[in-house]
């Protein structure tokens, strides 16, 4: 009820950016529900794995670099963000203190959110899988409810695709008065986020539609909490000629 009457509080053109926000959110969920019917996790995962396991599960570009390195990057990036609340990059400059607030609030929710659905899954990873050379765990879709896969459950969504797509907000935050910035942000964001669960697929700690969700995730929290927060952050730009 409260996005609803949010929406009834703004203007007509953001009233049109709500609703094509929505019908993104939209779109991508029949995605996934058809991604998830069409099985196409497995044979992907079969790519990479076999009875042997996956090749590339401890590599040192997948395990170490790609994994352990990329996650150590998006926190250098965020900290660059979380300076510019005080000494802001030339592209966030057009940009309140609130919306730059509430960028990295919102990237935090995403990151915080994705381990919590996890932590209640219970879909194992692939590496657990008796045919990728794992102890107990058979293949079940995480959309049929009540069926166990015997394994140790947790891994859905993907927590280190996350490192990605929280940073999401940055498409939000920039769209409205720096349209070429956010382009440049999604289409890297995107394409970091996708590389990311490939490699998880790759190692066998993920499905593929494992990372798919999570950017459905990261990007439906995003998209409702920037029309919810529109007045707190549309004050701040208001304001932002004598708050800063």
């Amino acid at each position: 009820m409260g996005a609803v009457a949010e929406l009834t509080r703004v203007g007509p053109d953001s009233r049109h950016t709500a609703l094509r926000d929505g019908l993104w959110v939209v779109a991508g969920l029949l995605f996934l529900l058809a991604w998830d019917i069409s099985g196409l996790d497995l044979p992907l995962a079969r790519l990479y794995g076999s009875v042997e396991g996956f090749a590339w599960r401890d590599h040192w570009l997948t395990g170490g670099v790609l994994h352990g390195g990329a996650r150590g990057l998006a926190w250098v990036v965020f900290g660059v963000l979380l300076l510019g609340l005080w000494w802001p990059l030339p592209f966030v400059r057009d940009l309140s203190k609130r919306e730059r607030i509430w960028w990295l609030a919102t990237m935090l929710l995403c990151v915080a959110l994705i381990p919590l659905l996890k932590r209640s899954s219970w879909t194992s990873c692939p590496w657990s899988m008796a045919e990728f050379g794992g102890a107990v765990a058979q293949y079940v879709p995480h959309w049929v409810l009540g069926q166990r896969d015997g394994g140790p459950g947790g891994c859905f969504p993907s927590g280190h695709a996350s490192t990605a797509f929280a940073f999401l907000a940055g498409w939000f935050a920039l769209r409205e008065r720096r349209p070429r910035a956010a382009r440049l942000w999604l289409i890297v964001t995107v394409a970091a986020g996708l590389a990311l669960g490939w490699v998880q697929m790759m190692r066998g700690a993920h499905y593929l539609s494992h990372s798919l969700w999570t950017a459905w995730v990261c990007w439906a929290v995003t998209a409702l909490s920037f029309h919810c927060a529109r007045d707190w952050r549309t004050a701040g730009v208001r304001n932002s000629s004598t708050s800063e």
